[in-house]
């Protein structure tokens, strides 16, 4: 999955660092949540990269949240649709 982007250069982008399983941060530039069958996905893109990465939301209270990786390929493709037909104006998409 990967989009080329055609963002404005003016549009402020959002970076949320992420520790991975290896306890490394990880600079990722986050471009939506989705909601699909009443879970919350984030889109984020690795900063550098041209991939998209898909994150389940997993409420833990209140203030915080974990992100899980979307094990299910049927979800995954689903969620990024999704986000292909929300921003089909914005991005361009190779598949």
């Amino acid at each position: 999955m990967e989009p080329e982007t055609n963002l404005p250069e003016e549009e402020e982008t959002s970076i949320l660092t992420l520790t991975d399983e290896n306890g490394q941060d990880v600079d990722f530039e986050y471009l939506d949540c989705i909601e699909y069958n009443g879970t919350e996905y984030l889109v984020l893109m690795p900063q550098g990269e041209d991939e998209i990465v898909i994150l389940e939301v997993e409420p833990v209270d209140e203030d915080n949240e974990n992100y899980l990786a979307v094990e299910d390929e049927e979800t995954l493709d689903a969620v990024y649709e999704v986000f292909k037909e929300k921003f089909k104006d914005v991005l361009n998409f190779e598949e």
